[in-house]
Order: C-alpha cells, then structure tokens, then sequence
C-alpha cells in the first residue's frame, strides 16, 4: 500500500484529535460529522443523562447513582491506575 492508498487522518468534531476516518462514527443526517468511539460514548451517556433530567422514573434513580459513581473514580484518578484503570475504563462503557 502506498501513502497516495492511505486515508488522511481526520479529526474528531468533538476531541479535535486526529484519528483515520475508519476510526469515526459518522452521523447519518451530516455525513461530514465524524466522532471518535470515545466522545461517542460521552456523548451517549450526557444524552442519557438529560434523557433522565426530562423524564424522571425509578431507573434514573440508579443511573444517578452509576454517574455519582463515575464522577468519583474520575475525581481520585483510579481510571488511570495500572491495574484497575482498563478494568474500571472498559466497565464504563457498559453503564449509562
């Protein structure tokens, strides 16, 4: 493959990093937003989170308690702790 074969790096709309266009999720409607995985899944949670700020129900209840969670692995640094750190960074992509 030679570098004319290669796709130009593009950028994340949200992060701003520079990723290769088959690392971005495209959105239907504006095919010319690309999103990294990781702002993807920020982005899916801040639009559960307001989701829940809407329309309150028994189960925001236990999403508020997964973000208060979150916010404090966050705060003390354990998602970037050797060990822990990918454990605690792959759960999180599970919850809401």
């Amino acid at each position: 493959m030679t570098s004319a074969d290669e796709p130009a790096p593009t950028r994340c709309w949200c992060c701003d990093r520079e990723y290769d266009e088959r690392e971005l999720v495209r959105l239907g409607a504006h095919p010319e937003v690309g999103i990294c995985g990781a702002c993807a899944v920020d982005i899916r949670q801040r639009a559960s989170q307001r989701q829940d700020e809407l329309r309150p129900a028994w189960g925001t209840t236990v999403r508020t308690g997964v973000r208060r969670l979150r916010e404090g692995v966050i705060a003390r640094g354990w998602h970037q702790r050797p060990l822990i750190g990918p454990i605690l960074r792959r759960i999180n992509r599970h919850f809401p």
